[in-house]
Order: C-alpha cells, then structure tokens, then sequence
C-alpha cells in the first residue's frame, strides 16, 4: 500500500519541482515608461520666412512698416548650431528666417516663466507676420518640458545647455529677447525684464515694423 502511495505521490512532486525551477530568480527589467511627448512644435520649418514676409518688407528709418528707406543699424546672429528640443536636425541660429522674435529662458528663471505665455499670445497674434521661437538655456529636459505642459507653450524650442547664445552676445541674464528683422539682423535685444503683451506688441513694432494686436 505504501508503495502504491509514493509511486501516486513522485509524479506530483517531480511536477512542483519542476515549476519551482522555471523561476527566475533575476527577471528582465520592466521596458523603461515612455517619454513624454514634446508640448513644442518642432524646427523644421525655422529656415522658411513667414508667409506675410518680403525680403524688402521691415521697419524705415522711422521705424514704420514699409520698404526700407535706408539702412537700420543691426548685426547678424551669432554662427551657432543648437538642437532641437524635439529632435531631429541641429538648427544653424542664422537660417532662423526673420521677422523673427527669439526668447532665451529657463524654467528656474521667474521672470522667464512670468513671460512666457505672453510670447505664446505672440505667436499666435503674429502667425504669418513673423516666427517666435525659445532657446533653453542651461536647464533640464524635464523641467523645460513642464513649464511648456503648464504654460501651453507650443512655439518651436532651440537647446543651449552651454550657454552659447549668451556668450556670443556678452549677456549673462535672462530673459533675454532678441528682435530680428526679415534681412537676418538683430535689430534689438531686450534685457529689461518680464515683457507683459503691451510691451511686446510695442517692440514688435519699434523695432521689426511689424503692427500686432496687444
């Protein structure tokens, strides 16, 4: 009867010893959660000029719109390369096609993120009159990335952890705003603060000639 009993018994055991063994004791990692996606559009069409802008379009000596007149004083952008916050193809800072309207900013920065959505109501005001367009500065990925989630930032976003762009221009604070006309030159750069939508409709026109609504 005993051997009866155990030979009913070996097979059962042989089967919890065998599923016992198929345990890994180190399992995979779990696939990493996905990124998540970017809330800025991308820098593919930077190099394009704004559907409503002619090479012979741009502020006169008096600063109003119209063909110029003469010559505005202003310098070129600085020869640099920055990536894209969304990837894809490094951006040459000078085939950024003007009017343009460039903001450096970091999340840590308060009066970056005070400013911020009054350069998203530009773009969105001035689609087609001229491109705005953000250079992170010296900031973390996902802290840029929040501040664009909670702010509703959509412009295109350049990347420049090193500082570059303020080098160039021998500027250590931010924000800094640079104002580029449709010719490729800076025609300012604003260093004064947090610009409220007053104050940058009012620059806008000063300085690219260009008349968008407040």
């Amino acid at each position: 009867m005993n051997r009866r009993l155990a030979l009913a018994v070996l097979p059962l055991l042989m089967a919890v010893t065998a599923c016992s063994g198929t345990v890994d004791d180190d399992p995979a990692p779990r696939p990493a959660a996905a990124e998540r996606p970017s809330p800025f559009r991308d820098c593919a069409t930077l190099s394009t000029a704004p559907t409503a802008a002619s090479p012979g379009s741009g502020p006169t000596a008096s600063g109003t719109p119209g063909t110029t007149a003469r010559a505005v004083g202003g310098s070129a952008l600085p020869e640099l390369t920055l990536s894209c916050f969304t990837g894809g193809a490094p951006v040459v800072l000078r085939e950024v096609a003007g009017p343009a309207v460039i903001n450096v900013w970091a999340s840590w920065c308060p009066p970056c993120r005070k400013e911020l959505p009054a350069f998203q109501r530009l773009s969105e005001r001035a689609a087609g009159q001229l491109q705005v367009v953000g250079v992170n500065s010296r900031d973390s990925r996902s802290g840029a990335q929040s501040i664009g989630e909670d702010f509703g930032v959509r412009f295109p976003i350049l990347v420049d952890q090193g500082e570059a762009l303020q080098r160039e221009l021998k500027r250590n604070a931010i924000p800094l705003t640079l104002f580029v006309a449709a010719d490729g030159q800076v025609r300012h750069i604003d260093a004064s603060g947090a610009l409220d939508d007053a104050t940058l409709a009012k620059l806008v026109r000063q300085h690219l000639g260009l008349a968008v609504p407040a």
